[in-house]
């Protein structure tokens, strides 16, 4: 079994890149997160997770490992969630944005995966979200975001300050881990304007 790939991008496609290693050219799919940090010519390591079947040996590259654990994952955890969604999912969503989106049970962020409706969304957060915390990577706020909160929807405000956060021009993962320090400050109870008002606070550090 191929677990890692290194040499150098040959060829950039749609959905997959040829790495030339040692004179061969290995096909590998991957995220279109992946796809675009690639530039032809030049030196690139993916791990890969590797397919084999009757009928076909399969390779998907991933830039770092904890994107391949998600894709594991998605896959073995989640009804409906076959390789082509779990690449969707991660072309759309980084490990950390993902892990924040789970944590928050933010149905509409997973949804925003093409081919993944509010159904397998739904699925997703409820099936990973014991396991999101080991698989964070730097999104360690809003994880502990959800430790504050057990195992219940995140409540109204914090959803609010979030979204007005990313209104604001934040990444979600950003706005979502100040709002998560915010709410340790603040406590439970704080309203959306209070959370928004600490949140910028903690931004401005």
């Amino acid at each position: 079994m191929i677990g890692k790939l290194k040499g150098l991008v040959d060829e950039i496609g749609e959905d997959h890149c040829i790495i030339d290693v040692g004179g061969v050219g290995y096909v590998a799919y991957c995220p279109l997160r992946t796809l675009s940090g690639l530039e032809a010519g030049t030196a690139v390591a993916l791990f890969i997770e590797t397919y084999v079947r009757e009928d076909m040996i399969r390779l998907y590259g991933f830039r770092s490992a904890l994107e391949r654990e998600w894709f594991r994952m998605l896959q073995n955890n989640v009804q409906g969630v076959g390789a082509k969604v779990a690449l969707s999912v991660l072309s759309t969503l980084s490990p950390g944005e993902l892990a924040n989106a789970i944590a928050l049970k933010d149905v509409a962020m997973v949804a925003r995966a093409p081919g993944v409706g509010k159904k397998v969304a739904e699925r997703i957060i409820t099936e990973l979200k014991s396991k999101a915390p080991a698989f964070a990577g730097d999104a360690t706020g809003t994880i502990g975001l959800k430790q504050e909160l057990g195992e219940g929807a995140a409540p109204a405000p914090v959803a609010d300050a979030v979204s007005a956060l990313a209104n604001l021009g934040y990444s979600r993962d950003i706005a979502a881990n100040a709002i998560a320090a915010a709410l340790k400050a603040a406590g439970e109870g704080a309203d959306a304007g209070t959370l928004i008002r600490l949140g910028l606070k903690e931004l401005a550090r």
